[in-house]
């Protein structure tokens, strides 16, 4: 602590988390009297009017990001307050950038590395403050919430960008490019004796120089710091059944969340998760140890680490084929050394069902299975690029605000490309994040000729961008933009029949068209049930004959140009 500068949580009794006006009125003074350290700014504002910022912290004075890009120069970005109730990272922040102003050995030791932090990335869960949303939570007395101003959780809407915070960081990652992000949180889950658990990038799923780099030089070397540091980390404790004895599963970190959207930009991602029924004082003990430990490993390898990004993207740009979707190696599993408490069965006294609890006077240590491989679910072929229709703009504008290569048709012109139908869909039963997600996509690959239109985008894949092209315009990706319902309309039949009228007219489609009948044939057999709905009869000719087809209708509108 600093004593002309203390932080809230500093000044109480290490059980408080500042209040948004009192974090942002501490960076503004800092970078008042310091100007060559740090450079502070609003850079947009939330759904809910509040101001967003963000800063910069640089050893040698320069903040001009065109500039630090330039010169190659690594950049570490720390996201904090994404739920603010789970606030040991704001108030981390803010005593490190503290720290980095009055501490010139420290300001020194980052060298040529620029750190780049939002503050408070929620602030309309900020300003939600009180002591008993977070349900299994030990401290702070007081603390926002998670969701925003739209009741929307901002760490599923990294692809969506239903919210303005999701869009301006969107645009934010994309503009200073960072190497390595680190976005603090607080877990719920099972009980152990670790304070601090680690989410990171999945390593396979990050793919190339990168996935190895992160298995076997970074992770080893933060997990060994940590200890050093009295910090003992386990990753993130996901169990494969009830409670850890059986073993844990990676995260895949898909790309709604920040650290698997931030692979899309081939940037390795960081989620501390604090165990929450530790003392706020240890959670936050231990995410300083976190942050400092990452940053100070980001300064020793960050050239390394941009030579490997770009080289990842390069290789993503000349690629042949693309995994969009991963599943769980369960075949080979490695191991982790784990401590754990012993899991307790017991009688509910509320219904009828055995109840788990932790015993912490047995403690225990062993080896259990990690289970920390995953394996190509669904690949596709690399196209030469895509053609996006300007009347999906919802898309198109996604991928501006990520920074992909796009070029416009200037006249109207034919083409032959390949288009999915969307053979099936089927989607969760309620909303999820504002959304009809769907869950399971089946597609089938066809090929026509097109005319796309004065207006229209060409998508190449042969930038730096491809990956989050891919991830996101190809269906079957984990979070496509399908997925997330943005293309629902095509999956809507427009017209309608009479079935008084459509009875008579479907018997003369079956009589001219050999494929019709044929499907109709096979259907009747596998179906024979409903044969005694008309309804069900007709919609199946309706819905497969050439003669009334509206060739729109569930044509994913996204053309793979080959």
């Amino acid at each position: 602590m600093h004593p002309e500068m203390p932080t809230p949580y500093e000044l109480g009794n290490q059980n408080q988390t500042t209040l948004w006006s009192e974090c942002i009125a501490f960076y503004q003074t800092l970078a008042q009297r310091f100007p060559q350290v740090l450079r502070f700014e609003q850079i947009g504002v939330s759904d809910g009017g509040i101001p967003v910022h963000a800063g910069v912290v640089s050893a040698d004075g320069e903040f001009d990001r065109n500039i630090i890009k330039a010169t190659g120069r690594p950049v570490f970005f720390n996201n904090n307050g994404i739920h603010p109730g789970e606030p040991e990272g704001v108030d981390v922040c803010m005593a490190m950038v503290r720290d980095l102003c009055y501490q010139p050995e420290r300001l020194a030791a980052l060298g040529k590395t620029v750190l780049l932090f939002v503050p408070l990335y929620n602030v309309d869960g900020a300003h939600n403050r009180s002591n008993t949303s977070r349900v299994n939570q030990d401290g702070p007395e007081q603390f926002g919430f998670r969701g925003n101003s739209r009741h929307l959780d901002l760490n599923r809407d990294f692809v969506k960008c239903d919210t303005l915070n999701a869009q301006i960081f969107n645009q934010l990652l994309t503009s200073w490019d960072p190497d390595v992000m680190v976005d603090t949180h607080t877990s719920n889950g099972a009980d152990y004796p670790y304070t601090m658990t680690l989410i990171h990038t999945q390593a396979d799923k990050l793919g190339y120089g990168l996935g190895p780099f992160l298995r076997e030089t970074m992770l080893p070397h933060i997990y060994a710091r940590m200890e050093a540091r009295g910090w003992p980390t386990c990753p993130y404790v996901n169990p494969v059944k009830d409670s850890p004895d059986d073993g844990i599963a990676e995260f895949l970190e898909v790309p709604r969340f920040s650290t698997g959207y931030a692979a899309l930009h081939h940037v390795i991602g960081f989620m501390p998760e604090t165990h929450m029924l530790k003392p706020f004082k240890d959670r936050y003990e231990s995410m300083r140890a976190l942050v400092d430990v990452t940053l100070a490993f980001t300064v020793q390898y960050g050239e390394q680490i941009r030579a490997l990004r770009a080289a990842a993207r390069a290789q993503a740009a000349a690629a042949s084929e693309w995994t969009v979707h991963w599943k769980l190696d369960e075949s080979q599993p490695s191991t982790f050394r784990f401590k754990g408490y012993a899991a307790v069965r017991s009688p509910s006294k509320l219904g009828n069902y055995m109840r788990l609890s932790y015993d912490r006077s047995q403690p225990w240590e062993k080896d259990i299975a990690y289970y920390n491989h995953f394996v190509p679910d669904t690949t596709v072929r690399a196209p030469k690029g895509y053609v996006i229709p300007q009347a999906w703009r919802e898309a198109i504008e996604r991928l501006q605000w990520n920074g992909v290569e796009m070029a416009r048709f200037d006249e109207a012109s034919t083409i032959e490309a390949q288009y999915y139908h969307i053979k099936a869909v089927r989607s969760r039963a309620g909303a999820y994040e504002g959304h009809m997600y769907h869950d399971e996509v089946e597609v089938e690959a066809r090929s026509g000729s097109f005319t796309v239109q004065p207006g229209d985008y060409f998508v190449p894949l042969k930038q730096d961008k491809a990956r989050y092209a891919v991830e996101t315009l190809e269906p079957q990706g984990h979070d496509s933009f399908f997925r997330w319902g943005f293309f629902n309309s095509v999956l809507e039949k427009k017209e309608a029949y009479s079935d008084y009228v459509f009875e008579d007219l479907a018997m003369d489609m079956l009589e001219t068209e050999p494929e019709l009948k044929a499907k109709f044939e096979a259907w009747k057999t596998a179906h024979p049930e409903l044969l005694s709905d008309q309804s069900k009869v007709l919609d199946f000719i309706f819905e497969n004959g050439a003669r009334h087809a509206e060739p729109e209708w569930r044509r994913y509108p996204v053309l793979s140009v080959f």
